[in-house]
């Protein structure tokens, strides 16, 4: 025992430990250390449409995307001169959608991130599965957007944007990212999805079989491909895996939300509505918060869903960087 000038001191030590015992440590006491944005702060947008004129798989709707969502953005209160638009219609080379270029957007979105800060990125184009080489993917596959000039250049996967727009951001910033092409359902790996009820989704055998018996029926054969491959990896346990790899190295404190046109092994429309091509993402969305400005993002999930069920069969997605109570109000 250690020396002690009086009694009152020894008692005032044997006191000091005894609360340094019954103190929980820091990080049982927190519950979680990121925080959902107030979305008050500045506002930055960067919008991308890629139809790839005169290529071998044209678009028509995606320029218009665009347009479509650059209003909506200015009537939630976002200025042109803090957007930075991308077409490939364009003849100033610095606003087509190469691949340089698009990183650069990227990089100048996040740039001086702040808390409460709510920034937007719109992807309309064609999307690809590649092979996936880290083991964060249930289905086997990273994901992959286009630019306009991919087939020289090759493609921009999930990997690298999660890098460039989730990694850098600050807790509390908000990042919305629309992704209305093909193969998008985990196009920025995000660690939680979301079931229309509000249950975080993880790999499941019957959702698998039901999708391969989906895309069966249709005939898609690159689709079937896709998931046969999925379902084996749901029964392995590597699917379970991957989601695990993929909530511990992926998860981030900042406020990040995903909206995907479709699964991973699906297609999506490149439609036309009121004789406009447009995507079908694109155009469920600003119809939604339309006819109802202030929608849960639960509300807004399902009624996006609702809209393109009746013409078409992709199941739009909605993920985010950590877990979320998709009962609050969305806010943009």
């Amino acid at each position: 025992m250690p020396d002690y000038d009086d009694e009152e001191q020894y008692e005032e030590q044997e006191e000091q430990e005894e609360q340094e015992e019954e103190e929980p440590q820091a990080e049982e006491t927190q519950e979680h250390t990121w925080q959902y944005s107030t979305c008050g702060g500045n506002k930055k947008a960067f919008l991308v449409g890629v139809n790839y004129p005169g290529s071998s798989a044209p678009l028509n709707g995606c320029i218009n995307d665009v347009q479509n969502i650059k209003e909506f953005l200015l009537s939630r209160g976002y200025e042109e001169e803090n957007m930075r638009i991308l077409t490939d219609d364009q003849e100033d080379e610095e606003l087509i959608p190469t691949k340089a270029n698009m990183l650069d957007g990227m990089r100048w979105l996040v740039e001086d991130a702040a808390p409460n800060d709510s920034l937007f990125f719109h992807f309309s184009g064609h999307g690809v599965p590649v092979k996936d080489e880290d083991g964060d993917e249930e289905d086997g596959n990273d994901e992959a957007i286009c630019p306009s000039d991919h087939e020289e250049e090759g493609n921009i996967v999930d990997d690298t944007m999660h890098d460039i727009l989730v990694s850098p951001l600050p807790v509390g910033c908000r990042l919305t990212v629309i992704f209305d092409c093909c193969h998008s359902g985990s196009g920025i790996d995000l660690p939680y999805t979301y079931r229309d009820t509000g249950a975080i989704r993880e790999p499941s055998k019957e959702e698998q079989l039901e999708a391969l018996k989906h895309h069966a029926m249709r005939g898609d054969t690159d689709a079937l491909t896709g998931q046969v491959e999925a379902l084996k990896l749901v029964e392995s346990g590597e699917a379970a895996k991957a989601a695990e790899l993929t909530k511990a190295t992926k998860h981030s404190d900042a406020d990040v939300i995903f909206f995907s046109g479709c699964l991973d092994a699906q297609t999506s429309a490149d439609a036309t509505i009121r004789d406009k091509a447009t995507g079908a993402l694109s155009h469920a969305f600003r119809e939604v918060l339309n006819e109802n400005p202030n929608p849960s993002y639960k509300e807004l999930l399902v009624g996006i869903r609702a809209i393109i069920s009746q013409s078409y069969d992709q199941i739009p997605q909605l993920s985010s960087s950590h877990p979320y109570d998709i009962d609050l109000e969305f806010v943009i």
